[in-house]
């Protein structure tokens, strides 16, 4: 039995966009897989009642408390123990969940996952990801975007490796190609961490780096995965979730830009922790959260944490 544990009090549509993405995500995940819905009792009810659920297909855990997206994480996570997200770690962290996912405050969970599951032995910081569309209908793999604003070329190299982990096993491509993201494909080119980054990952043997890529190579096949600060990452990202809005206010319905919407891929796990940690967009929708939470059993399934240990040995 696979337990997907979802915090139903986050996100800034919660409970009833959180609920409605469940009921969808029910009927899509396969026999043995389970969501488990963390949040106050109460509402969470009431909630299945209104939109016509039965609450015996889903197992609920209570908590009485709500980190608010306005709340300091740290603070937030200590002061509320009785909090969905607290209560969902504390789940994860004793193994009666498998993953957890919520779309509440992202410095919450990643406080709580630095805080419960830890990060794995070797790992200098965790980091997330997005996927960005290419032309030729796959996606390339943005990390970081957004989580570690400053980092040292070591910081960056270690994103080549999660990277590629997480490429190969739950995007299922064989040796993915990572590129370092610059503004020039020479190897001088950039600035002091880009150069020096790429004196690391010149010579690896750790994953298939190909060199630097430029923003237009995110588009394309040059690589599978584009690592970068989160500062940049973070930048880029917002300009491709923007594509999606100009296509929508310019009535465009296109394939391509349509999938620039971010309700398609729901969340990104936290990569580098002890545990299975999927983060949503805070405005997610029902489509969101259901995705979110396919998302995170295929995390589960690929046993992603345990490739990760195993390689840092």
């Amino acid at each position: 039995m696979v337990r997907i544990g979802l915090d139903v009090m986050g996100g800034d549509y919660a409970p009833n966009a959180t609920i409605a993405g469940a009921i969808l995500a029910q009927k899509e995940l396969p026999n043995g897989t389970e969501i488990v819905l963390i949040g106050n009792r109460d509402r969470i009810e009431a909630e299945l009642i209104k939109q016509g659920a039965n609450s015996l297909g889903f197992e609920i855990i209570h908590s009485s408390e709500v980190i608010e997206m306005g709340d300091h994480p740290s603070k937030a996570f200590t002061q509320k123990p009785d909090s969905s997200i607290a209560v969902g770690f504390q789940k994860l962290q004793a193994g009666e969940i498998d993953g957890f996912a919520s779309a509440g405050s992202t410095g919450a969970m990643m406080v709580g996952a630095m805080y419960s599951v830890k990060s794995i032995p070797g790992i200098i910081r965790p980091t997330i990801t997005s996927p960005i569309p290419k032309m030729s209908g796959r996606s390339t793999i943005l990390l970081d975007v957004g989580l570690n604003s400053d980092c040292k070329p070591e910081v960056l190299y270690q994103y080549g490796i999660l990277g590629s982990l997480y490429t190969e096993f739950v995007c299922n491509i064989e040796k993915p190609k990572v590129g370092l993201l610059n503004i020039g494909s020479e190897p001088e080119k950039g600035n002091i961490l880009t150069r020096a980054t790429y004196l690391l990952m010149a010579e690896t043997k750790d994953f298939n780096f190909v060199g630097n890529v430029e923003g237009n190579d995110i588009f394309n096949d040059k690589a599978d995965v584009v690592v970068c600060d989160g500062f940049v990452g973070n930048i880029v990202l917002k300009q491709a979730e923007a594509v999606y809005h100009l296509a929508k206010y310019r009535n465009l319905n296109d394939e391509y830009f349509n999938r620039f919407n971010f309700e398609i891929y729901g969340g990104t796990p936290v990569l580098g922790v002890n545990g299975n940690v999927v983060v949503g967009h805070g405005v997610s929708n029902d489509i969101a959260i259901k995705n979110m939470i396919l998302h995170t059993k295929d995390v589960i399934r690929a046993k992603l944490p345990e490739k990760i240990k195993e390689f840092f040995k």
